[in-house]
């Protein structure tokens, strides 16, 4: 990444954006940041003629957003559904109407940050979004396509961390199925790194593969809790999918990506340096 590239950041008060701001803020970088609430950025030192205020959902707010930016990173994505908006309103339509703000303005490359193994799971509702979006980006002619796709974030596991507070963690199976996930700082570094990469598609894990076991026992080790895991039948995962399936995608969606996405191994090529363990044990100090 080169300090002369001027870039945008959507979805820059998230858990990945706020990390990919707090680099460029760091480094000196020029860059815009597009938000809805600019508060959270003007609390971190961000000056505010480095933040832009828009509803990405409705594209006339989007005029002229993109003029003089050379890439575009888009982390853009409902974590929880809130404004009546569902998983195609935001991870597709949102990331779209940006994507064609910049293919007018001339920017030269767009990356989004979608998941890792979207493509595998096209009746998960939220992965259909991303990966929509994300194939409608890698057919654009008019700028570059990056497609980054992540493992599981730290952050994700915080409910196991919850659960061994409480003293007790509940896993699916016999709690060896296995993933890499990745801190926000890492993948933070990877999306600036994929501004210089003549990658079309990209990977990322963390460094460690761990089971659901793994991660349990990080979680009461942190805490100095004694290790009490309760491992539950496959079938009984089975029926929670089934189930959550018919709910609305409001209710109904985290779950169905959670339960899909847990059920067989989800190993990413490994990057970064930060382990999951350091993470548990700063949730631990606060």
């Amino acid at each position: 990444m080169t300090k002369q590239s001027r870039i945008l950041i959507a979805g820059s008060t998230g858990y990945l954006g706020l990390h990919i701001v707090k680099q460029l803020h760091t480094e000196q970088v020029e860059f815009k940041a597009l938000v809805r609430n600019k508060a959270k950025l003007v609390s971190l030192g961000i000056r505010e003629n480095q933040i832009i205020e828009a509803q990405v959902t409705k594209p006339d707010e989007l005029n002229g957003i993109c003029n003089g930016v050379d890439v575009v990173i888009s982390c853009l994505g409902i974590t929880r559904q809130r404004d009546g908006l569902g998983y195609i309103d935001v991870d597709y339509q949102a990331n779209l109407n940006l994507l064609q703000e910049a293919e007018r303005a001339g920017v030269s490359k767009f990356i989004y940050v979608s998941a890792f193994n979207a493509g595998k799971y096209s009746n998960v509702r939220l992965l259909k979004a991303k990966e929509s979006f994300a194939q409608h980006l890698l057919d654009s002619d008019k700028l570059i396509p990056c497609v980054i796709r992540p493992n599981g974030f730290f952050s994700d596991l915080e409910e196991v961390y919850q659960a061994a507070k409480t003293g007790r963690v509940y896993l699916f199976g016999t709690g060896e199925v296995k993933m890499n996930p990745i801190h926000g700082e890492d993948l933070a570094r990877f999306c600036l790194e994929a501004i210089d990469s003549g990658e079309r598609e990209l990977e990322a894990g963390g460094p460690e593969v761990l089971s659901g076991k793994d991660i349990a026992k990080l979680a009461f080790f942190v805490q100095n809790k004694q290790e009490q895991t309760t491992c539950l039948p496959d079938w009984l995962q089975s029926l929670a999918l089934s189930v959550v399936k018919r709910l609305p995608e409001k209710w109904g969606g985290p779950a169905e990506f959670f339960l899909t996405v847990m059920g067989q191994d989800a190993i990413a090529p490994r990057y970064g340096t930060h382990k999951l363990g350091d993470y548990f044990s700063e949730l631990s100090r606060k």
